[in-house]
């Protein structure tokens, strides 16, 4: 049962993002500020390989090696020809690649490829499975020999020096006589040659911190970030505004000279550029992927506005004010002045990373969150794709249930993603002593309303929400977020705003309800038992809700094992509409209040005692949530995978490139990504990739001693 997780359909479902219309309305301008962007974004979204696993990068340059040779079509009518069935095309990929046209070109490139990543990409071995560090698990965000302990320790020396650790990487390196010696690498252009830059230059040298060294160095995936680098200098030439212009610079600033201030001044422009045609933002992003929670997956994208449905998140915007006083805790313990901010639908042109969400609200910097505003983003034609959902694929629901919530996820999904996004996580404040010792809360009268005491905790300068929460701040804060969209769903107000009155408003509330409780469940796929871990922290989010939810009791929620129509184990969720507002408001106002009490207070102990305790998995009855993982295993769907457009430049044109959803159509969409420096783009992951080959030993041994 263990392994199921880890075996996907050949019938895998394929969804194609649809932004044909919105491209179609960008003026010759905008289109090739859209194409430079895209550019940069898709050459940046290469160093997430790097990022993920010591494979990755060479799986990517063997599949571009092969698609480069063959496109699907011709490699598939080669291998029949070569006397393999369909069936055996599908699944003996080795035969498959050894026997191409790219492997009989460069027979030794093609099987050094295939013997490097062959066996790692399909091991079981439990290490191999998951992320994670040291013995729990596999990341390229640290060398395989680090530990939790060492990720903490580097932390606080990041702390200590005020370096963000959003752009770094940590190897360690163990002497003869057994001490550990630490590099920070920043992610940049330049590497050790001299720089004017003062802000950095001054960063990159060796330290002594509790007794251990650490050296401070540069120039991470340099000759990716230099492509990266090179389009937005293009993209610069057709910026709309000063802002966008004044934020592309320092972005280029950021990435050339591995300054996250750089980066931090480029997203203060990008605040201020208010309602743009063309939204962008790319960077050291999501820490989501991080084992420790601080370093940034690298992300770009690039849409376009949807003037019908940003009108609606206008009006919500509108009202943010008003319902942020219906959040369940004092006003002390919300930020002093509500700082007004763009609040967008987009189609997506162009997302690349290691996902694609359905809504987004940045920049992640506390500070700048705290005191200069953010942006929320609805990725309409992403929604579109996740609203798709077939009645005879719909598990754990009752039969009753089915037809209403095929009709109203898609509404209530755009409810819940605006409240999330605005209101979660665009509410709360941290309490912060600054630099100079001052505080910016009152210590004498504000009261914590859990404890009717002051306040006796708070973040000191350098201390960041990511940074002092770590492994569950991600987790922890998406709870938050999905938390008062739940909440605030509930008040009429918000519901007239998305055109939903009567009957219909109070469906909508039922269906995001059932939709959390239900995904709070399947949400089970995503813990692994063995290391009694959570691999995903939306999924982790949406369980502890459920957790809270069953929790309140009174019959709210149900889950309740059954037998299926073929025999095997099945479960069916149930939510007694009667007692949202009675039973289960009250406890999520409840739960909502600790969390924002403990987040603003930076209660690290008090914060994981909570969330730790509803995140556990037990097999304690009545619900029994191992087993239940059992089922929830046995029964998923595997998600689907999403087809992109490419843009290409044909003299000052730009052409919107579109494929069909298929695997021929993803694989067509990446092959044509990277026209004519496919090779170039191979030789440099896998260059990187080897250059640092000794800091992961082979795929059984434990990390341990000299790396």
């Amino acid at each position: 049962m263990a392994d199921t997780q880890y075996i996907l359909p050949n019938d895998i479902g394929v969804s194609s993002l649809d932004c044909r219309e919105a491209f179609r309305l960008l003026s010759p301008t905008e289109r090739l500020y859209a194409h430079h962007l895209s550019r940069a974004a898709w050459y940046g979204g290469l160093a997430v390989l790097l990022q993920t696993s010591p494979e990755a990068p060479y799986i990517y340059a063997l599949l571009s090696r092969l698609f480069r040779a063959q496109d699907p079509d011709q490699l598939r009518q080669h291998a029949l020809a070569e006397g393999l069935t369909e069936e055996e095309y599908q699944e003996k990929l080795e035969q498959v690649i050894l026997g191409s046209e790219a492997a009989q070109q460069h027979p030794e490139e093609v099987r050094g490829l295939w013997q490097t990543c062959g066996e790692l990409m399909y091991s079981l071995e439990p290490r191999l499975r998951h992320l994670g560090l040291g013995k729990e698990g596999i990341t390229t965000y640290f060398s395989g020999n680090c530990t939790m302990e060492d990720a903490k320790l580097a932390q606080d020396f990041l702390d200590s020096q005020n370096l963000s650790a959003y752009n770094t990487r940590l190897f360690k390196e163990v002497d003869g006589e057994g001490k550990p010696h630490y590099e920070v690498r920043l992610a940049s252009v330049l590497g050790s040659e001299p720089s004017l830059d003062s802000e950095m230059t001054s960063k990159l040298k060796s330290y002594e911190f509790r007794g251990s060294p650490f050296q401070v160095t540069r120039g991470d995936y340099a000759p990716i970030l230099q492509k990266v680098v090179e389009q937005l200098e293009k993209a610069k030439v057709y910026a709309a505004n000063s802002h966008q212009g004044q934020m592309l610079a320092q972005y280029i600033e950021s990435f050339t000279q591995g300054s996250i201030e750089a980066h931090k001044r480029g997203s203060r422009f990008w605040i201020q550029d208010k309602g743009p045609i063309v939204e962008s933002y790319i960077g050291f992003i999501e820490s989501y992927r991080d084992p420790f929670g601080s370093r940034g997956e690298f992300e770009g994208f690039v849409a376009v506005v949807n003037k019908a449905m940003s009108a609606k998140f206008e009006r919500l915007v509108a009202s943010a004010e008003q319902l942020l006083k219906e959040l369940p805790w004092p006003p002390a313990f919300e930020k002093d002045k509500f700082l007004t901010p763009d609040f967008t639908s987009l189609d997506v042109l162009t997302f690349a990373g290691s996902g694609i969400p359905a809504g987004i609200n940045i920049p992640n910097y506390d500070d700048l969150r705290q005191t200069e505003g953010f942006k929320n983003v609805s990725l309409g034609n992403v929604l579109a794709v996740a609203y798709a959902t077939q009645r005879e694929k719909l598990t754990f629901l009752e039969e009753d249930d089915k037809d209403l919530y095929i009709l109203w996820k898609g509404p209530s999904f755009d409810v819940q993603v605006g409240l999330h996004e605005l209101l979660g996580h665009g509410s709360g404040k941290l309490f912060v002593q600054d630099e100079k010792g001052a505080f910016n809360f009152d210590q004498e009268t504000v009261i914590n309303p859990e404890t009717g005491e002051q306040i006796q905790s708070w973040y000191r300068s350098g201390e960041t929400w990511d940074s002092k929460f770590s492994t569950i701040a991600s987790s922890y804060e998406e709870c938050r977020a999905e938390s008062v969209g739940l909440y605030l769903c509930l008040h009429p107000e918000v519901l007239e705003i998305f055109g939903f009155e009567g009957a219909d408003a109070e469906d909508v509330i039922y269906v995001n309800w059932l939709n959390m409780v239900r995904a709070g469940l399947l949400a089970l796929e995503f813990y692994t038992p063995e290391a009694s871990n959570w691999r995903q922290a939306h999924m982790q989010a949406r369980f502890v809700i459920l957790r809270v939810l069953l929790e309140a009791g009174e019959g709210l929620v149900t889950i309740t094992p059954t037998t299926g129509s073929d025999g095997r184990p099945d479960a069916r969720v149930r939510l007694d509409r009667s007692k949202i507002r009675s039973v289960g408001k009250p406890a999520l106002e409840r739960f909502l209040r600790r969390l924002q009490v403990l987040k603003s207070t930076g209660d690290v102990a008090g914060g994981r005692a909570l969330y730790e305790g509803y995140a556990a998995v037990t097999d304690a009855p009545p619900e029994c949530f191992l087993t239940l993982r059992d089922t929830v295993l046995l029964r998923k769907e595997s998600r689907k995978l999403i087809v992109q457009p490419n843009t290409r430049l044909e003299d000052s044109d730009v052409q919107l490139l579109e494929y069909e959803a298929s695997a021929a159509g993803l694989i067509r969409s990446f092959s044509e990504r990277f026209p004519e420096d496919g090779p170039e783009l191979e030789e440099i992951l896998t260059q990187l990739a080897t250059a640092d080959a000794r800091f992961w030993k082979g795929p059984s041994e434990a990390p341990s001693g000299q790396a």
